[in-house]
């Protein structure tokens, strides 16, 4: 983003610029978009509780960590935000420096690198996020399968694999349903090949205002997107997870290698874990990484547990081992 859409995308979230902004330490955060995760709500919560300005940031996953890469000798953010496959990238693109934050030991071991390169915060599960007026008098799919049918032509939408990671975890997420490994994306490319004939939607961003307005009425998302829409923004949404089964991605957060401001994203680091930080994802629809921190007023919000039993966790290292050849592979089958 120039600076420009920066200043716009800070307006809309109820950042503060100008004399007040300027007395307040600040950071810089990649891929912290206001509209995903409620971000722009922690962005105000850091400003009004630890005097910390952090601007909007609308990279997805895959920008952000092409963005430290080229930025390595000089760079830009102070903290990463990451969908959790991307974290031991990062790591390995040697962009990110150790840091343990407060609470660093609670998180378990699967969930954050040992030395403390990367760490989950929060952690979402893939399902369709489907705006239900849009769909006429279309049924509401309950399978990755029913979105072939020529029914959903030119209405199912779903991140571009190729660089963000809610694109990803949706070829994963159906290639495990499917039948696939880890190893063996064909159940995967077979599925976007068949769904390429219904004319799907493919946007490289982060797509929640164009479900709520019924451009894209099926996409590939979160359950925290669709709870927010549903709850918060009162649209005629639902969350479905599909019946073949899906899968939970922990979202890991970085402190970025010779960062301009270390000890201010060091400060941010902390919050995210604190009790305060926890809460407010609890709030916006995402487990916390501490579930304990889950009032049962969220909770209940969510579908039933018999619906969350079809969903597993991803393993992070595994399908980090294996992002490039799938992105290439879609690249090349797919396109």
């Amino acid at each position: 983003m120039n600076r420009r859409q920066i200043l716009l995308a800070g307006l809309a979230a109820g950042l503060p610029f100008g004399p007040a902004a300027a007395q307040a330490a600040r950071a810089t955060c990649y891929n912290c978009p206001p509209e995903w995760a409620d971000w722009g709500g922690m962005l105000r919560l850091l400003q009004n509780r630890i005097n910390l300005t952090v601007p909007p940031d609308n990279k997805n996953s895959g920008q952000s960590l092409a963005a430290l890469i080229a930025e390595r000798a000089r760079p830009v953010a102070d903290v990463v935000y990451l969908g959790g496959q991307v974290g031991p990238q990062a790591r390995e693109a040697g962009v990110l420096a150790p840091y343990k934050p407060a609470r660093f030991d609670r998180i378990p071991a699967g969930l954050k690198d040992a030395e403390g390169h990367w760490f989950t915060i929060h952690s979402g599960t893939l399902g369709l996020f489907v705006n239900t007026q849009a769909l006429g008098n279309r049924p509401v799919p309950e399978s990755w399968n029913d979105l072939l049918k020529p029914a959903y032509r030119g209405m199912v939408g779903y991140l571009d694999p190729t660089s963000a990671a809610v694109g990803q975890v949706g070829v994963v997420a159906v290639n495990l349903a499917l039948g696939g490994s880890y190893e063996n994306f064909d159940p995967a490319m077979t599925f976007f090949r068949r769904l390429r004939e219904n004319q799907p939607i493919v946007p490289k961003q982060t797509a929640y205002a164009r479900v709520l307005s019924g451009e894209i009425p099926i996409l590939f998302d979160y359950d925290f997107n669709a709870y927010r829409a549903q709850y918060s923004d009162g649209a005629p949404t639902r969350f479905v997870i599909p019946a073949e089964g899906t899968q939970v991605l922990p979202y890991v957060m970085g402190l970025v290698a010779n960062g301009p401001n270390p000890d201010n994203g060091k400060r941010m680091l902390d919050f995210v874990l604190s009790d305060e930080g926890q809460r407010h994802w609890a709030g916006a629809f995402l487990r916390p990484v501490f579930p304990e921190l889950m009032t049962e007023a969220a909770q209940a919000r969510f579908l039933p547990a018999a619906d969350y039993a079809r969903a597993t966790p991803l393993d992070v290292r595994r399908l980090a081992g294996a992002v490039r050849s799938l992105a290439e592979r879609y690249q090349r089958e797919v396109g």
